[in-house]
C-alpha cells in the first residue's frame, strides 16, 4: 500500500505539470506580500459583490492589459472546478424526488433489458454502463429541454450516444411507448420482428423512433454541427423557421479523440452556431481503458474547444462538493484536483471512501482536515458534477441561453455508476453485459427498486422489469413533462410538405445534346442541373454541395445567381467582382460550400437529405466531389447517410482511372462504384451520355418524391451515384425510340453494326463507350467482324437485378420464375462478349454470372499515374485497340476468324507500345 500510495503521490506531482493552465508558473514572484493583496482583494470582491460582477472586473483589467502591452496569455484551461459559480446556478425547476424514482426505474429497466439480452440461448448482448452513468445527463434533457415534434418552434434535434440506447428504451417503456415484448426485443431484430429493437440508434430499423445514427464514433459530432448549420440554411433562404430549434449532440470523451469529432468544430464556431450544444459525457474512459491516464481529458478537451471559438462549460464536481471548496481557503483542495490524473480518478471510483481519504485528501494537512468531520461513506458520496441535477441542470439553461457560439458541456462522470464494485470505472465495463446475482441484489438496493430476493433468485438470467404503473405520481409527472415539451423524443417522423418535381422542359438541355460542339459529361450533367435549379417550383428545393474546385467543374456559373451560402454575407471586395462568373456569397445563398472538406460536405448531404423528415421541407441535396474523395474516402459517413435515409445525388466527377491526364496516383479513380456497390441504399450509375443522365436524374427524382411511387415496392430512400468524366466529347442528341426502360435498368443497344461477318458484343459504360463504337468501326472495316455496341449505365444495378432473380428462383423451386434483365436484352445477342470501363475489371464483372455468351472484360487494375490518357489507356489495355484484339481472340478461339488474327492486330496496332495509343483526347480540366 505505501509502494502505492508512493506512486500516487509522484503521478500527481512532477508527471502531470503540462495539465495546468501555466499561467503563473513560468514568471518570478518579486513580490509576494502584493500577490496576496491583489488576491485578497479579489476574494472580497468575490464575497461582497458575487462571480458576475468579478467576471467583469477581470475580463475589464484583461482587456486594459491587452491594450497596454501587458502579455497576458490566453487562458485555455481553468481550474478543475465548475464553470458555473455557485452563486450563478439557476434554480432546479423540477420535482427532484420524482425524477430521482423513474430515473431509477430507467436504469434499472435499461441494466435488466441487456442482462435478459444475454442469457444463455440468446446471448447477442448489449452495454450496461454507458447509460448508468450518464442517466443524469439525458434525464435533465428530457425533463426539461429537449423539444419534441409538437412543440411550438418545431422540437429540437437529438443526437444520443450510440451505447446509451437501452436508457432510451428505457425511457419509452416509462412513456408506454414500449411494452416488455418490445424489450425483450433488443437485438434480435428479425427473430422477435414487430417486437424488436435495434441495437443502437438506427433510423434505417426503427423509422419511427431513431432520428441520428450516432455508433460510428465520430460521426454523430460532425453531422450534428451540419445539422445545425443546415437549420441556419433553411432558415435563411427562407423555407423554414429553425430559429427556435436547438441542437443536442451527446458524445463520449474516448470519442473525442476520433478526427471527426475535432475537425469541423471550426464551422460552428465561424458561423455562430449557437443553436449547438455538444454535451461530452467524461467519464475519463475509453472502451478498454482510460481515455487520457496521465493527462486530464476535460482540460484538454476545455483548451481545444476554447481554441477553436466555442463557449465551455465545465461540470466537474457535483453539489456536495461546495462547501469543501468554499472552505478551501488557501487553495490546496483544488490544486490536488489540478493535479490528480485522470488514471487516478478512476482508480479512486473502483476503491473505496477510505482509499478516497488517503491518497487523495491525505496529500495535504489541509485538504486532510477539510473532511476529518466526513464518515468514509459522505466521502465515497461526494459525486461527480454530471451525476447531479442541479448542476447539469444550470449547466444545461446556461447553453440555450448564450449566444454568439456554439457551447460544449464538459461532464464528468463515473461509467457504469451505481452497477456495483464490479462494475464502476472499471477497464472492462464496456464489455461487461450480464450483472451476477450478487450485483442484481447491490443495483437494486442502490436504486431502491421494489423487486424481491425471491423474485431475482427465481431466474437470475430473466429479472424483472419494473414499472409503477401509469397511475402513479411520478410517471404522470413524467408525461406531463413530455407534454409540455412537445412529445416524446426521440422520434423520426416522414411526412412532408408536398414537392412539386421539375416541368418536362427542365430536361430538354439533356436530350438535345451538344450540336457540333464538345462537352464532357460533367458539363452535360451542370447544364441539367442549372435548368433544374431555374425551374420556378422546384429549383429552390435543390441544395448544391461542393467541398471545392467549382470551377474545374463548370459550377462557377452559379456564383452570380444561386450564391454561395454564407450566413454573414460577403463583407470583403471579391479579387474577381469584374468577372461575369464572380465569386459570390450570400445569407440567402443556394451553394453550399465546405471547402476541402469531404467529411464535412457528407455531413451536409445527410442534413439536406433528410430535411424532408427532421423539418418536413424536403431538400435534394446534389454533391459534386472530385474523383475518388467521395466514397473512397467518407465511405463510412455514406453509410451512416444511408442509415438516417438521406435523399440525394451524389455526383463522382473527373471520373475514371485514365481521365485525370495529369494527376496521378491518389486522383485515378478506379473502383468507386465497387465501394458504392456495398451500400444497399446507393443507386450507381455510369452514364455515358447528357441524355442518358436526364431520364436517370428525372427517374430518381421520381423514386423520392414522386407522386407515383408512394407503395413502389421500393425504397424512396436512396441515394443516386453518377459517375460523371471531364473529357469533352460530341454530345449525341437523344436518339428516336430510345429504350428508356434499358437506360433506368442498366444496359440498352446503342448501336448496331453495320458489317455482316462473325458476330459479337461490345458492353461499354461511361467514357468507354465512344471507344467502343471506335472499335465496332475497325472491327467491320479491318476485320470483317459485326459488333453491337450495348451501352451499360449501371453493372451495379444489373448485378442487383440478377442477383434478385436468383433469389426468386431459389426460394420458388419447380416454379417459373423471371430472367435478369441483362440476360433478357441480351437473348439473340449473338458471339462473346467484351465489357469494357475505364474501372477495374471488376465493376463489369459484376455481371458475368448472367450472361451465358463467352464473356471476358477490360478495365484499368493497378495504381493509376501522371500521363496522357491514350498512353494511360494502352498500358492498362482497355483502349480502342484492346477492345478489337479481345473481340478477335474470342472469335479466334471458336474458329470464327484467323487463328492468327489476334496476333497479327497486336502487330498492327502497337499494343505493347504505350505510345501508340490513340484513344481519347487532350481537352478537359482537371
Amino acid at each position: 500500500m505505501n509502494a502505492r500510495k508512493e506512486r500516487l503521490d509522484v503521478a500527481a506531482g512532477e508527471d502531470t505539470s503540462h495539465i495546468l493552465s501555466g499561467l503563473t508558473n513560468q514568471l518570478p514572484d518579486r513580490d509576494p506580500e502584493e500577490t496576496a493583496e491583489w488576491v485578497e482583494s479579489l476574494d472580497a470582491l468575490i464575497r461582497e459583490q458575487g462571480t458576475e460582477r468579478a467576471q467583469y472586473i477581470m475580463r475589464s483589467l484583461l482587456q486594459r492589459a491587452g491594450a497596454q502591452s501587458v502579455g497576458v496569455p490566453m487562458v485555455t484551461t481553468t481550474d478543475y472546478v465548475n464553470t458555473i459559480p455557485v452563486d450563478q446556478e439557476a434554480q432546479f425547476p423540477g420535482n427532484e424526488e420524482y425524477e430521482r424514482r423513474y430515473r431509477a426505474y430507467m436504469r434499472w429497466n435499461a441494466a435488466v433489458m441487456v442482462h435478459r439480452a444475454q442469457r444463455p440461448e440468446i446471448g447477442v448482448g448489449g452495454h450496461i454502463s454507458t447509460y448508468a452513468g450518464a442517466a443524469t445527463l439525458y434525464e435533465v434533457g428530457f425533463n426539461h429541454f429537449f423539444r419534441g415534434k409538437d412543440a411550438p418552434g418545431g422540437g429540437d434535434q437529438v443526437f444520443f450516444q450510440g451505447h446509451a440506447s437501452p436508457g432510451m428504451y428505457a425511457r419509452a417503456f416509462m412513456e408506454g411507448r414500449l411494452s416488455e415484448e418490445d424489450l425483450d426485443g433488443f437485438r434480435q431484430e428479425k427473430s422477435k420482428e414487430g417486437h424488436a429493437l435495434s441495437s443502437y440508434p438506427h433510423p434505417r430499423l426503427m423509422p419511427n423512433f431513431w432520428e441520428f445514427p450516432t455508433v460510428s464514433m465520430g460521426i454523430g459530432p460532425m453531422n450534428a454541427i451540419y445539422q445545425a448549420q443546415n437549420n441556419r440554411y433553411l432558415h435563411n433562404r427562407g423555407l423554414k423557421d429553425t430559429s427556435d430549434q436547438q441542437v443536442w449532440a451527446f458524445l463520449g470523451d474516448g470519442e473525442m479523440d476520433e478526427p471527426e469529432s475535432r475537425g469541423l468544430l471550426q464551422l460552428a464556431a465561424n458561423e455562430n452556431l449557437d443553436n449547438l450544444n455538444f454535451v461530452i459525457n467524461c467519464n475519463l474512459q475509453r472502451l478498454d481503458g482510460p481515455v487520457r491516464g496521465n493527462g486530464k481529458i476535460m482540460q484538454e478537451l476545455e483548451a481545444f474547444f476554447r481554441g477553436a471559438g466555442w463557449n465551455v462549460i465545465k461540470v466537474v464536481w457535483g453539489r456536495e462538493w461546495d462547501d469543501l471548496l468554499t472552505r478551501d481557503t488557501d487553495g490546496s483542495l483544488v490544486k490536488i484536483m489540478n493535479e490528480t490524473p485522470d488514471g487516478d480518478y478512476q482508480t479512486y471510483k473502483a476503491e473505496s471512501g477510505g482509499f478516497v481519504r488517503e491518497h487523495f485528501f491525505g496529500k495535504t494537512p489541509q485538504t486532510k482536515d477539510l473532511v476529518a468531520d466526513l464518515s468514509d461513506d459522505e466521502i465515497w458520496n461526494l459525486k461527480r458534477g454530471g451525476h447531479d441535477y442541479r448542476k447539469v441542470y444550470a449547466a444545461y439553461k446556461a447553453a440555450t441561453e448564450f449566444k454568439g457560439k456554439p457551447t460544449v458541456i464538459l461532464a464528468k462522470t463515473v461509467k457504469g455508476y451505481g452497477l456495483g464494485p464490479h462494475f464502476e470505472g472499471r477497464n472492462a465495463t464496456h464489455q461487461m453485459k450480464k450483472l451476477t446475482l450478487d450485483d442484481l441484489k447491490k443495483f437494486r438496493d442502490h436504486l431502491r427498486i421494489p423487486v424481491s430476493d425471491e423474485q431475482l433468485e427465481k431466474d437470475p438470467y430473466r429479472p424483472p422489469y419494473y414499472h409503477p404503473g401509469t397511475d402513479a405520481p411520478e410517471i404522470k409527472y413524467l408525461l406531463e413533462r413530455r407534454a409540455a415539451l412537445g412529445g416524446s423524443v426521440p422520434e423520426r417522423r416522414s411526412k412532408h410538405s408536398d414537392i412539386e418535381l421539375p416541368e418536362a422542359k427542365s430536361y430538354e438541355v439533356a436530350k438535345r445534346g451538344s450540336g457540333k460542339q464538345q462537352a464532357a459529361t460533367t458539363m452535360a450533367f451542370v447544364r441539367l442541373l442549372k435548368d433544374l435549379m431555374r425551374d420556378k417550383n422546384f429549383g429552390k428545393h435543390i441544395a448544391p454541395i461542393i467541398p471545392d474546385e467549382a470551377r474545374t467543374f463548370g459550377m462557377d456559373a452559379f456564383f452570380p445567381t444561386a450564391k454561395i451560402y454564407n450566413p454573414g454575407g460577403q463583407n470583403y471586395l471579391s479579387v474577381d467582382r469584374d468577372l461575369v462568373l464572380a465569386y459570390k456569397e450570400s445569407a440567402q445563398g443556394q451553394l453550399i460550400h465546405p471547402g476541402i472538406n469531404e467529411a464535412g460536405a457528407v455531413a451536409a448531404f445527410t442534413a439536406a437529405g433528410t430535411a424532408y423528415a427532421t423539418h418536413g421541407v424536403p431538400l435534394v441535396p446534389v454533391y459534386v466531389f472530385y474523383s475518388m474523395f467521395g466514397f473512397q474516402r467518407t465511405g463510412d459517413a455514406f453509410w451512416a447517410a444511408a442509415d438516417q435515409m438521406t435523399r440525394g445525388f451524389i455526383i463522382g466527377a473527373t471520373a475514371g482511372r485514365t481521365t485525370l491526364t495529369g494527376e496521378g496516383l491518389q486522383h485515378a479513380d478506379g473502383h468507386p462504384p465497387l465501394l458504392a456497390s456495398t451500400n444497399p441504399a446507393v443507386v450507381t450509375y455510369d452514364p455515358a451520355y447528357g441524355y442518358e443522365m436526364g431520364h436517370i436524374v428525372r427517374d430518381g427524382l421520381e423514386r423520392m418524391y414522386g407522386q407515383g411511387s408512394e407503395g413502389d415496392n421500393g425504397d424512396r430512400n436512396l441515394m443516386y451515384y453518377l459517375t460523371v468524366y471531364n473529357e469533352p466529347i460530341v454530345q449525341p442528341a437523344e436518339p428516336e425510340n430510345l429504350d428508356v426502360e434499358g437506360v433506368l435498368k442498366g444496359i440498352y443497344k446503342l448501336a448496331d453494326s453495320p458489317a455482316e461477318g462473325p458476330k459479337s458484343q461490345i458492353l461499354a459504360s461511361g467514357v468507354s463507350v465512344p471507344w467502343a463504337l471506335e472499335a465496332q468501326r475497325i472491327l467491320a472495316e479491318d476485320w470483317g467482324v459485326s459488333a453491337d455496341v450495348w451501352s451499360v449505365t449501371s453493372w451495379n444495378e444489373l448485378r442487383r437485378d440478377g442477383l434478385a432473380a436468383e433469389e426468386e428462383a431459389f426460394l420458388n423451386p419447380g416454379k417459373d420464375t423471371r430472367e435478369p434483365f441483362v440476360t433478357r436484352q441480351l437473348a439473340g445477342a449473338q458471339g462473346p462478349v467484351v465489357a469494357v470501363s475505364d474501372y477495374m475489371k471488376a465493376v463489369p464483372d459484376q455481371i458475368r454470372q448472367f450472361i451465358p455468351n463467352e464473356f471476358a472484360t477490360l478495365g484499368a487494375d493497378g495504381f493509376g499515374f501522371s500521363d496522357t490518357r491514350a498512353a494511360a489507356r494502352r498500358y492498362f489495355k482497355n483502349d480502342t485497340h484492346s477492345i478489337v484484339v479481345k473481340t478477335l481472340q474470342l472469335l479466334a478461339a471458336k474458329g470464327e476468324v484467323d487463328g492468327n488474327a489476334p496476333a497479327q492486330a497486336i502487330e498492327k496496332y502497337r499494343l505493347l507500345n504505350v505510345n501508340a495509343g490513340t484513344t481519347g483526347n487532350a481537352g478537359g480540366e482537371s
